[in-house]
C-alpha cells in the first residue's frame, strides 16, 4: 500500500491522498455495497475501539454496524463515561486502550491537532472520524461514493458546497477528495462564516451561482452560533442561505441535493425537500456503511 499522507498505518484525513487510493477505497465500499451477506468474516477476532470524546450519534453507529459486519469486535465508549471525564488525558485514555490490545481505533475529538499528535505516539491504527474543524473523512467519502455512484463519475462535475464553511470538517474532506477526484468545488456562505484560508484551493460565489451545479451540497447550521450573534436568526438563515422549494427550482434539472445530517429541516433546507426524489440525504447514510467497512478493512490489512 501506498504510503501517502492520511492512508498509512492511520487514516487521518484526505488531504493529499492519491486518486488511486480514493478508487480503490471507493471501489473497496460498492463491493460491501452489493456483498450479499449481512456479515463477513475478514476482520474475525479483531477490536475495534470506538472512541468518541465528541458527542455523535449516526457516525458511531455506522461505524459499528460496519465492524461487526465485517466481523470485528465493536467496543464502545464516549469521554462522559470514561476516566477523561475524571481527568485523565485524552493521550492516556488511548494509551491505556492500546496496552489492553486493541487491534484499531476510531476516535473522534473536539480540538484540533490532537489526533495528529496521538497519531505519531499510538501504534495501533487510527482512524479519523471527526477532528475538530480539520477533516472528517470518512464522511467525504460516502458523499464521494453517493456522486460516483449515482453520475457515474466525479471528473468534471461541479460541487456546490453552501453553508458554513468556517467550522465544517466535512467541507474540508470533500473540498481535497472531490478536487484530487476531478471535480470543481465551489464554496457559497456568509460573509462570517466563510473560510479565507480556503479560498485559493475553492471560490466563493452567490447562493444564485451556486445553484447552478451538479451536486449542491447544504451543511448543517450549528444553532449554537446563533447565540454567539453569528446568525441573526433561523428564519433569516433560511431566507438568505437555505435551500428553498423556491431554489430548488432553480438548480438543473439533472442536479441532485446532498446534506451531511443531523438536518435542520426548514432552516438549511427546506422539509418538503429532505425527501425529495431529487435529494441523496438517506442515500448518503445508507452508504456509510459500506464505506466505512472499506476503510477498516484497508486499515487493518
Amino acid at each position: 500500500m501506498t504510503q501517502v499522507k492520511g492512508i498509512g498505518r492511520h487514516f487521518l484525513g484526505l488531504k493529499g491522498v492519491s486518486s488511486t487510493e480514493l478508487t480503490e477505497i471507493l471501489d473497496r465500499a460498492a463491493f460491501w455495497d452489493q456483498y450479499p451477506e449481512k456479515v463477513a468474516d475478514v476482520l474475525k477476532g479483531k477490536f475495534v475501539v470506538n472512541m468518541f470524546f465528541e458527542n455523535s450519534t449516526r457516525t458511531r453507529f455506522s461505524f459499528e454496524i460496519a465492524e461487526r459486519r465485517l466481523g470485528a469486535e465493536a467496543v464502545n465508549f464516549t469521554a462522559a463515561e470514561s476516566s477523561v471525564a475524571k481527568g485523565e488525558s485524552i493521550y492516556d485514555t488511548v494509551r491505556t486502550l492500546e496496552s489492553m490490545g486493541i487491534d484499531a481505533g476510531v476516535i473522534r475529538l473536539k480540538p484540533v491537532g490532537v489526533l495528529q499528535e496521538l497519531a505519531g505516539k499510538i501504534r495501533v491504527p487510527l482512524i479519523n472520524a471527526g477532528d475538530g474543524n480539520n477533516e472528517h473523512p470518512t464522511q467525504a467519502l460516502l458523499d464521494m461514493y453517493t456522486i460516483r455512484k449515482h453520475f457515474g463519475d466525479i471528473r468534471g462535475l461541479t460541487v456546490s458546497i453552501i453553508g458554513d464553511i468556517s467550522h465544517s470538517r466535512v467541507a474540508r474532506s470533500n473540498l481535497w477528495g472531490l478536487t484530487t477526484m476531478g471535480a470543481k468545488v465551489r464554496f457559497c456562505a456568509p460573509p462570517n462564516l466563510q473560510a479565507p484560508e480556503l479560498a485559493e484551493y475553492a471560490s466563493y460565489v452567490s447562493m444564485e451561482e451556486a445553484l447552478r451545479a451538479d451536486v449542491v451540497m447544504m451543511l448543517r447550521v450549528q444553532l449554537e452560533r446563533h447565540a454567539r450573534g453569528m446568525i441573526e436568526s433561523a428564519e433569516q438563515y433560511r431566507r438568505d442561505w437555505g435551500l428553498t422549494v423556491e431554489r430548488l427550482e432553480k438548480m438543473p434539472p439533472h442536479a441532485i441535493v446532498m446534506h451531511p445530517g443531523p438536518v435542520n429541516r426548514n432552516v438549511e433546507i427546506d422539509d418538503e425537500i429532505v425527501e425529495h426524489p431529487r435529494s441523496k440525504i438517506f442515500t448518503q447514510m445508507a452508504h456509510g456503511v459500506p464505506v466505512r467497512m472499506a476503510v477498516i478493512e484497508r486499515v487493518l490489512s
